[in-house]
């Protein structure tokens, strides 16, 4: 069962980091990290990428922590830097996305049943699709990230990644498909 943080105890927490109390934010840091960390690498793919861009998202965190307004909580604030940062730092890298437009015909209604693989049968278990996930191009997983795990919708997640909303749906659907394929083909290898 999952434990949620004591909403007056982060209050502090986040109360006395901003006054420079290195305890605080440590004790912020370890409730925090590996949640932060497992978005990271859902994100950039990669454990170490994934363990920089964690560590650059709690500086800048702790350095901004005076634009946090408690609007939302602490959790939610800090993972939108998280994200951002993730996605700042795949950007650097050149995160490969393909228009729709530029497809031509035959991409304008891909297919959603999964290739007409049976969904159902496959086994869902969460290292055999973890596995599956990170074989995918970059800009599948990132898209697949972003909404499956993340919540974000096809607009927040054309904004984010300077595409169309058009694109980013095509680019789940097909990430979805081939998520379906990869994981097929392994229970066929077994």
């Amino acid at each position: 069962m999952a434990t949620y943080p004591n909403p007056a105890l982060i209050s502090d927490l986040v109360d006395r980091s901003k006054t420079g109390d290195r305890r605080a934010q440590y004790e912020l840091y370890n409730r925090y990290a590996k949640a932060m960390y497992n978005v990271c690498l859902r994100i950039v793919g990669h454990d170490a990428e994934a363990e920089d861009v964690l560590q650059e998202a709690f500086l800048d965190a702790f350095s901004n922590l005076n634009k946090f307004r408690a609007e939302s909580t602490f959790g939610a604030w800090l993972k939108q830097i998280v994200v951002n940062r993730a996605i700042g730092h795949l950007r650097s890298r050149r995160l490969a996305l393909v228009s729709t437009d530029e497809l031509g015909d035959g991409f304008d209604a891909p297919d959603t049943t999964g290739g007409g693989i049976d969904e159902e049968s496959l086994n869902w278990d969460v290292e055999r699709v973890r596995r599956a996930i990170q074989k995918l191009p970059e800009g599948y997983r990132v898209v697949l990230t972003l909404h499956l795990f993340e919540g974000y919708d096809h607009e927040e997640i054309g904004q984010v990644l300077c595409i169309g909303e058009s694109t980013s749906r095509s680019q789940y659907l097909r990430a979805k498909r081939k998520l379906v394929e990869h994981l097929h083909n392994e229970r066929i290898r077994e």
